[in-house]
């Protein structure tokens, strides 16, 4: 193989150089791809680049001579899913086109993967191809946070997504129910958070303004409805995107979101067990709404339908959510 140049696509903004090598020539390993780039072999319009570098559309990057590929590798056998899951999935399907699917993620599904977790949604997601590639996540919920998760279609969508969740770029509402009633009403939460071990696991917590191991988190608040002094109805605007921010935050301005055993003080507020009889003891946590620029152009609008025990707390003490709008794409 001879030197040669290659044009980065409109698709492909925004990828890191590795990632994109990868992508083209999949059998280069990570370490000869940096060694390529250390030794200026691989260039990005004429100029030596460094792995990590995200590539712009219009781009020519320098393929020097590589090792000859190895023969192609069998067919795999195509996966599949059973009946189940696949009208499962068609079930979370909110929004879709040839760059992005919204999902309205239930309760209790994990994103990805971990220590005892078999079924997630990253397992399922061959599911989710509809003819083309199968679909990258961009960002995360946890598994006991419902409401809309954003998925790429493309690797380029993908990067372009996934730098909007770094910045502020894409703007994320929640809804919560949280045990006794903020003071003030609305307002904005503040507290560096840090991951720390302790009694109760690893877990977020506030840390010290000058902590170096914390970082900024801010999250804006509002209360929608309330239930005399016993229940909330939140919505969640987070500024920044550290692990369990709401949560912690929730607890740090005195008002816990139900049914968070993991960071609720010792039944704070009755957060940790149904404060009203009969409601759900799970997590009332809703990823209500994201707003971002679509892959594109122009403002694209996707809402999401409370989870049924969220649902049903809201009937029982009187809030009256209105039904999440049809997905909108603005030009």
């Amino acid at each position: 193989m001879s030197v040669q140049s290659r044009t980065v696509s409109e698709d492909e903004a925004e990828i890191r150089l590795d990632r994109w090598f990868r992508r083209h020539y999949p059998t280069v390993t990570q370490s000869m791809i940096q060694k390529l780039c250390r030794t200026g072999q691989v260039r990005v319009d004429g100029r030596r680049a460094e792995a990590a570098t995200r590539l712009a559309a219009g781009q020519a990057v320098r393929i020097p001579p590589l090792p000859a590929e190895p023969p192609p590798a069998p067919p795999r056998r195509s996966l599949s899913l059973d009946p189940g899951t696949e009208a499962e999935l068609a079930r979370m399907v909110i929004y879709r086109d040839e760059h992005l699917i919204a999902l309205n993620k239930p309760y209790g599904l994990p994103v990805q993967g971990g220590p005892g977790i078999v079924r997630h949604l990253d397992a399922m997601l061959h599911g989710l191809s509809f003819g083309g590639e199968r679909p990258r996540l961009v960002h995360r919920l946890d598994r006991d946070t419902s409401g809309v998760l954003l998925l790429a279609r493309t690797p380029g969508v993908a990067a372009k997504l996934a730098a909007g969740f770094r910045g502020r770029d894409i703007a994320k509402t929640y809804w919560a129910v949280v045990a006794g009633r903020p003071v003030p009403v609305e307002g904005e939460i503040d507290l560096p958070l840090k991951r720390a071990s302790g009694p109760r696991g690893e877990r977020t917590v506030v840390a010290d303004r000058d902590d170096r191991q914390a970082g900024r988190a801010i999250t804006e608040y509002r209360t929608l409805d309330h239930a005399a002094q016993k229940l909330a109805w939140l919505e969640l605007r987070p500024l920044t995107g550290r692990t369990h921010q709401l949560r912690v935050h929730c607890v740090a301005l005195g008002a816990p979101i139900l049914g968070d055993r993991k960071y609720a003080e010792p039944d704070q507020n009755g957060a940790g067990s149904a404060i009203v009889q009969g409601l759900s003891e799970k997590l009332h946590l809703h990823a209500r709404a994201l707003r971002l620029p679509h892959p594109a152009g122009g403002i694209l609008v996707v809402e999401a339908d409370l989870p049924n025990h969220i649902r049903e707390t809201f009937r029982t003490v009187g809030f009256s959510a209105p039904a999440a709008r049809a997905p909108e794409r603005r030009r």
